[in-house]
């Protein structure tokens, strides 16, 4: 299935890429035909999201957030590659920003997980990490980077 249908049918648009928001690179390709998208935020648009998992947010808060920053890589992916049904995701990094008490780091990054099983299919699930943190950039909750094959 198409990746932006199976989008819209989700009711799920795909943003505008995030802006820079230091000195690195969106994405490097390497390998021939993987790609490395840099760490993006929850943010789209004017939705914002600032706090920790566990003490402004609950999880289902925290898992929306995973899925938006999973959106944000997507729009950076598709930015670089063009054609995100050309891609295959294979690696996922979330990090969490946590309160001390919260240990379900795991099913926050489902938020993204999820979406990328939805869009890409179930046997097409990444490898993931899902890590706790004190903070993050500018107090964001969920903060997610990929590694992404690109075929044909």
């Amino acid at each position: 299935m198409d990746v932006y249908q199976k989008l819209e049918e989700m009711g799920l648009k795909l943003p505008k890429a995030p802006a820079k928001g230091g000195v690195y690179s969106p994405c490097v390709k390497f390998n021939g035909n993987l790609v490395y998208v840099s760490g993006c935020g929850p943010a789209i648009g004017d939705k914002g999201y600032t706090g920790k998992v566990g003490a402004e947010f609950d999880l289902a808060k925290g898992q929306e957030a995973a899925r938006d920053a999973m959106l944000n890589v997507l729009a950076v992916l598709n930015d670089y590659v063009g054609d995100l049904n050309r891609i295959k995701p294979v690696k996922i990094l979330t990090f969490v920003a946590s309160a001390d008490d919260f240990y379900q780091q795991p099913a926050v990054a489902n938020g993204g997980s999820e979406l990328l099983a939805a869009i890409y299919g179930s046997d097409n699930v990444p490898a993931r990490s899902a890590i706790g943190l004190n903070v993050l950039p500018g107090n964001i909750p969920v903060e997610t980077e990929g590694l992404f094959e690109i075929l044909g």
